[in-house]
């Protein structure tokens, strides 16, 4: 009778758990799509808000790294199949991926912010981007562009952590996290 509750509770964590990640990869989809909307996107190449890894970094800090990297490889490949192209998902792999390794090692030290990680987080997305452009058009000189990557990275982490740190205080008070899930 024991082992009979334990799997009904062990199909019930997964249920609200994949609930769960099915809602924040359709958040973080969505996010993408109206930065698709949003001017600024497409005044300045490459330079983002990065609303999307508002998302990212809830599920990180209160679902754990695991939950993180699923919606982020989830929200990439349909924005990809949606939105894109073949050379748009591997950008945005390059990206969101470097990106989130940063933050999930910055965040394990316990020596930054969320709003820190998230900057760091912004800057290294950035970075990838900006390697995977070079190593595509086999062209260095594109590493000029990497001070206005830089900032704008710094400026987007920072606003999006801002936001992430309010969103994570208020989940708090509904203890919302990968124990309770």
């Amino acid at each position: 009778m024991k082992m009979k509750m334990k799997t009904e509770r062990g199909r019930e964590f997964f249920k609200d758990k994949l609930a769960l990640l099915a809602l924040l990869t359709a958040l973080a989809l969505v996010f993408s799509w109206v930065e698709l909307l949003l001017p600024l996107s497409s005044a300045v190449p490459g330079v983002k808000l990065g609303l999307a890894n508002l998302v990212i970094l809830v599920a990180l800090y209160t679902l754990g790294p695991g939950s993180a990297l699923v919606v982020n490889v989830l929200r990439i490949l349909l924005a990809g199949a949606l939105y894109g192209n073949l050379f748009s998902v591997a950008y945005a792999l390059s990206g969101g991926l470097l990106s989130l390794a940063v933050m999930i090692l910055l965040k394990k030290t316990g020596l930054f912010s969320l709003a820190g990680v998230s900057m760091a987080g912004g800057v290294a997305h950035n970075a990838g981007q900006l390697l995977m452009a070079v190593l595509v058009v086999e062209n260095p000189k594109l590493f000029l562009y990497l001070p206005i990557l830089l900032f704008s990275g710094m400026v987007s982490g920072l606003l999006v952590g801002i936001a992430a740190t309010l969103i994570c205080r208020r989940l708090a008070h509904f203890k919302i996290n990968s124990a309770t899930l």
